[in-house]
């Protein structure tokens, strides 16, 4: 199974950017992972919220195969405490199949990748920029692994 973080949009604020590496590198060592960031959309100004959705949509189901499990993560999704999502993420990888987690654009999603997605996952209450968001996933994924692991990085 490969768990792979799609974004829109690249991340170029240098010190998430940082963090986000860190965090990927270590990730290696526990499960094939990888980063797809896809392009932001260009000469926007003229769309509506809704048409930008709905074009970061498609690129969105594009970028993500039938037999992939997609989690959005959105505001609205199941929260977690780490435990829990270590034990959440360990049963993913039971079944078998890979793991796309979707960090969408600045407006959310479109209602097709709502429909394309098998379920959703909220980091917490508060709204965090999409740049962050990148990062605190990715520490998450690492202290899941750590968790299903038995290793001392998480302290309960």
């Amino acid at each position: 199974m490969d768990i792979k973080l799609l974004t829109v949009g690249k991340t170029d604020v240098k010190w998430v950017k940082e963090g986000l590496d860190l965090y990927v590198a270590r990730l290696s060592h526990y499960v094939p992972f990888t980063l797809k960031e896809i392009p932001q959309l260009k000469n926007v100004s003229a769309l509506t919220r809704d048409q930008i959705r709905e074009r970061e949509g498609e690129l969105i189901l594009k970028a993500v195969r039938p037999a992939d499990e997609v989690i959005l993560l959105d505001e609205r999704g199941r929260e977690f405490r780490s435990l829990d999502f270590a034990r959440y993420l360990e049963e993913k990888l039971q079944r078998g199949r890979d793991v796309v987690f979707v960090i969408g654009g600045a407006y959310g999603f479109s209602e097709a990748v709502y429909a394309h997605s098998d379920g959703k996952v909220s980091l917490s209450k508060m709204t965090f920029s999409h740049q962050m968001v990148r990062t605190l996933f990715a520490e998450q994924l690492y202290r899941a692994f750590t968790i299903i692991k038995g290793e001392p990085y998480h302290h309960e």
